[in-house]
């Protein structure tokens, strides 16, 4: 499963990333390609009886939908980032990691919101697996693009 995770995080971001016009696109392009791939593998790792099914999934698209858009704001830092590192003054700088703190705060307080109805609607167990899953999926994807990015006085 994880070789299988980072094969598709590569597969899916490298090329797309210089394919777009825009961020917004490039996001939007990651995001749907990537979507239809997770919703896969959260399918095949999850192997949900019928009834457990039922009630997961609209969970899971109410879930997405959220984690798109912290998704998308991670996603604009990375390139704000990327625009200016090599002349990044103090200033932009602090509010670069103040942005990416409420990033991280944001996508804390989604996984808590949503152990709890994923709870709810089918059991611990399946609320538990279904956050590991997914936390290991966001990691690699993220540890993906920040494989590429340099460091603060990098050239």
């Amino acid at each position: 499963m994880k070789a299988k995770l980072t094969l598709i995080a590569a597969l899916i971001l490298v090329p797309l990333l210089g394919m777009s016009q825009t961020i917004d696109d490039e996001i939007t392009l990651i995001q749907s390609e990537f979507g239809m791939e997770k919703r896969a593998l959260v399918e095949q790792y999850m192997e949900l009886s019928d009834t457990d099914a039922q009630a997961f999934w609209p969970v899971f698209q109410k879930y997405e939908d959220e984690r798109r858009a912290i998704t998308r704001e991670r996603l604009k830092l990375i390139n704000d980032y990327l625009e200016k590192f090599e002349s990044i003054s103090e200033t932009e700088l602090d509010a670069m990691v103040k942005r990416r703190l409420k990033v991280d705060a944001s996508m804390t307080k989604l996984h808590s919101k949503y152990y709890s109805q994923f709870k709810k609607a089918t059991s611990t167990t399946i609320a538990a697996k279904f956050l590991q899953l997914d936390d290991y999926i966001q990691t690699t994807l993220f540890l993906a693009l920040l494989d590429g990015l340099p460091f603060l006085g990098e050239k």
